[in-house]
């Protein structure tokens, strides 16, 4: 054993997480449930960010950036290794946001898609399920991680579904069915593989689908990658495993 520096009232919680600040359901999978976790996170909620801040009046203006920014200080100020975020739409804050932190920023799964485009190769393309299609399509939502005219890749949009929509975007719907969500999301997807047969894996840019990874990969026989995903790889590299054994 080393000799450890104090200075806080608590340890242990290598992710820290933003959260937009809203009151829908979030089960298991969810980057809001900490049941998704196999290592301790925390949580931390930005006041006044609505879960439709992507596309509502005000959208990701520079007050809301400095919500996020002075939240993530705090986040990092209490020790957190590296930080995520609960809303895939913010990729628009990752290229401005990361400079001004002392620890890693994946503010969002899109980050993903460049990579995963190159282990695919170019015959193949990412489709990118997400909470509202025509708005990551605009503006520099995907500009900022790095998705341009070299990434192909299309967009399947869960913003015409019921369940998901009403439960996760607008909050019209106090309460969750699982099982019509999967459905919705299992179809957005299968949609787009027959629209695209070229599709060659999945990401998931909101934090509400991760819970029904599982099913898209069964319904489509492809990986699907997403917030869970990326924030288990990031943790195994900021709190790197010893290994053990024999040769």
């Amino acid at each position: 054993m080393g000799i450890y520096k104090g200075g806080r009232a608590f340890y242990g919680e290598a992710l820290g997480i933003l959260m937009l600040d809203m009151k829908a359901p979030l089960i298991p999978g969810n980057v809001g449930n900490a049941n998704s976790y196999s290592f301790p996170v925390r949580y931390k909620v930005m006041p006044s960010l609505p879960s439709d801040w992507w596309c509502d009046k005000q959208g990701p203006d520079e007050k809301r950036f400095q919500v996020f920014l002075k939240c993530a200080k705090e986040l990092e100020a209490e020790g957190v290794r590296a930080i995520t975020t609960g809303c895939g739409f913010f990729a628009i804050y990752q290229k401005k946001a990361a400079p001004l932190l002392k620890v890693p920023l994946f503010a969002s799964p899109l980050l993903m898609v460049p990579m995963i485009s190159r282990m695919l190769g170019e015959n193949q393309k990412v489709g990118i399920i997400t909470a509202g299609g025509k708005h990551l399509s605009q503006g520099t939502f995907l500009e900022d991680v790095g998705i341009d005219e070299s990434v192909p890749f299309v967009i399947g949009g869960l913003e015409n579904t019921e369940e998901f929509y009403h439960v996760h975007v607008t909050q019209n719907k106090p309460d969750i069915d699982p099982r019509k969500m999967e459905k919705e999301v299992v179809g957005v997807a299968l949609d787009l593989l027959r629209k695209h047969p070229d599709v060659g894996a999945f990401v998931f840019e909101c934090s509400d689908i991760p819970p029904f990874a599982k099913a898209v990969s069964e319904a489509t026989g492809l990986p699907v990658f997403d917030f869970i995903s990326l924030a288990h790889m990031v943790y195994n590299a900021t709190v790197p495993h010893r290994y053990e054994g024999f040769l």
